[in-house]
């Protein structure tokens, strides 16, 4: 899913690789984590994960787009395969400057509504996270194919959606999106909690603010 997701985005903005030096393998609590981020032009930085662990039994993939250069949202997708689980969790962020329907996501969402939702529980991003965003679970055997169809689609959507013309100011976008990520490494989370066990809070700080999230562009 990730490469066709990567394709999806090089039809419409170059990307060129980033050096991650350190952190491009990354070992923490029985996962081994590959890491690789990007600058798109015209879009802004994008960031892939993959991990793998517990013998095989769990797979988690990920793909952010904190869009700098393109008046959309923070995009996160992360897909988990464990015990037989297939869990899909798209979160989309406000990091916009101009207000926008993003009516195609929603036909996509309305498309797939029948699908039970898999309900996360309340956080501390809550009020940031727009309800373009999905969270859904099942069976990998069952609702594998399915879940792989309304993840394209609504990534597909997402991408092409046009908002703000060219008028984007990137300092701005970098603010509001700072915003969510200092949020996430003072607050604490799955992810955040695991690499700051393994690799310590400075380290983690850096790790998502130049490389996961590209917040920071110094150096």
């Amino acid at each position: 899913m990730l490469n066709k997701m990567l394709k999806i985005i090089e039809k419409s903005f170059k990307l060129e690789e980033i050096d991650v030096k350190e952190y491009a393998k990354v070992k923490a609590k029985g996962m081994k984590f590959d890491i690789k981020a990007y600058y798109a032009k015209g879009l802004g930085h994008v960031s892939v994960m993959t991990a793998k662990g517990f013998f095989g039994l769990m797979k988690m993939d990920t793909l952010i787009i904190n869009a700098t250069e393109k008046d959309l949202p923070l995009y996160s997708y992360d897909r988990v395969h464990a015990m037989g689980n297939d869990t899909l969790i798209i979160e989309l962020y406000d990091t916009i400057i101009h207000p926008s329907e993003f009516e195609d996501i929603d036909k996509v969402n309305d498309k797939y509504d029948d699908i039970p939702k898999h309900n996360l529980g309340e956080h501390w991003y809550d009020s940031i996270k727009l309800e373009e965003s999905v969270s859904i679970k099942g069976k990998i055997k069952k609702d594998k194919e399915l879940f792989d169809e309304y993840a394209m689609e609504h990534f597909q959507a997402y991408i092409n959606t046009v908002n703000g013309g060219s008028d984007v100011d990137t300092e701005q976008k970098l603010k509001k999106a700072a915003v969510y990520v200092e949020g996430l490494l003072k607050n604490g989370g799955p992810s955040t909690d695991v690499f700051k066990k393994a690799l310590g809070e400075e380290a983690t700080a850096e790790l998502f603010r130049k490389y996961l999230f590209g917040t920071d562009k110094k150096g």
